[in-house]
């Protein structure tokens, strides 16, 4: 849920300005004092734009070009080292992708390509009935079928096995099938990667050619064509809003719903990317993702403008704060793996792993917390 705190602060100053005080001359507007901070957040947003999230997905396309070439050479094989190399070009796939939902709006919304990609639970029971009933597999097809038996969760189902007691299948376990199916659901993963990718640097709406970059929107918000962002204020709100619902989803979503109240009530069948046991590299590319946006580039790849310069702008206390607690929160995530570099689903069956976990929750909490208390409130004090 977005708080529109902007909206609040205009109200504020409207009723501040509408109303005259004791005896005051009602004909005589009242301006409100400017007690809020400066800052000139052009360069922040256009840095964010095109230097995180634009190269974000740009990676993103060009890890599913390496996805696809690495099932197409399963076709034949019976190398080991094949189903290997496609497995560590699932992994990194996964990176940008989950890196990426720090700033899940725009396209990937709008275009359903969260949903095409990253449906979660999967449905093996509809899996297997493809696997089962269908002839051939090609890219169109699939594209029409339910989005829990395409995208990230069948790749990894069909390569890395159930996951159960080791995530080491063998190639001799790949059948026929299996082969055409991931070589199919590859290509429509490269598909629906390009699109996004388009959709932010070429045309965020791919059935309108005179539709504008999504990256544009970001950059040029207030124009008078720019129905999505009336002013950077709102660009900035978006910003700081994707970093809380990543930080929440991760926290009470992914982490929470498999560990349950009570070692009695764990449920390893919720435990997300399970199959290949990614899932406490996922949680901390998520909250890695946060820090991307917050810090403006990705971990010492440059010195540019992030959400962390609006917030030093403020306060810089508060901006040294959130920088520690997002890195007591990714360290808390990568720790829950112990010194027997335990999976996720295992964890939460484990007393110490629960208390493991348990630390990291509490880390994602002071977080959130801190995000949408602290930093969202200087929305409503800035002097844009």
């Amino acid at each position: 849920m977005k708080v529109k705190y902007s909206a609040i602060a205009i109200a504020l100053i409207t009723t501040l300005a509408a109303c005259g005080g004791s005896g005051s001359d009602e004909s005589t507007p009242i301006t409100a004092p400017e007690t809020g901070f400066d800052f000139n957040a052009t360069d922040m947003i256009s840095n964010l734009t095109d230097n995180v999230i634009v190269v974000g997905y740009a990676n993103l396309a060009a890890q599913a070009d390496n996805l696809l070439l690495a099932t197409q050479a399963l076709v034949n094989s019976t190398d080991q080292a094949d189903l290997t190399a496609a497995q560590a070009a699932w992994k990194a796939a996964r990176e940008p992708w989950e890196q990426g939902e720090s700033h899940i709006f725009g396209p990937v919304d709008s275009l359903s390509i969260d949903p095409h990609l990253d449906s979660w639970p999967l449905n093996t029971t509809d899996l297997q009935t493809q696997l089962d009933n269908s002839s051939g597999f090609d890219a169109e097809t699939i594209k029409g079928w339910n989005d829990d038996v395409q995208g990230f969760h069948t790749i990894e189902y069909l390569l890395f096995g159930d996951g159960v007691n080791d995530n080491d299948k063998l190639i001799s376990e790949l059948t026929t099938k299996e082969r055409e199916y991931l070589i199919a659901l590859a290509e429509v993963f490269k598909d629906y990667a390009d699109q996004l990718d388009d959709a932010w640097q070429i045309s965020h709406n791919p059935q309108d050619s005179n539709a504008k970059p999504y990256a544009e929107l970001l950059t040029d918000s207030g124009s008078d064509d720019n129905t999505i962002y009336a002013s950077e204020l709102a660009v900035i709100e978006e910003l700081i809003n994707g970093m809380i619902g990543i930080v929440d989803e991760v926290g009470n979503g992914k982490i929470a719903d498999p560990f349950g109240d009570s070692l009695a009530n764990a449920d390893t069948s919720k435990v997300e990317s399970q199959y290949s046991w990614n899932s406490l590299t996922d949680f901390a590319d998520n909250i890695k993702g946060v820090k991307n946006v917050y810090q403006g580039e990705f971990t010492g790849e440059a010195d540019e403008q992030g959400i962390v310069d609006f917030v030093a702008a403020a306060d810089a206390t508060l901006a040294t704060r959130i920088g520690s607690e997002i890195d007591t929160a990714i360290a808390a995530i990568e720790a829950i793996a112990g010194e027997n570099d335990m999976p996720f689903r295992q964890a939460i069956l484990d007393e110490q792993g629960r208390e493991r976990v348990q630390a990291a929750v509490e880390a994602l909490t002071t977080l959130q917390t801190s995000l949408e208390t602290d930093v969202i409130a200087l929305l409503s004090d800035w002097n844009n």
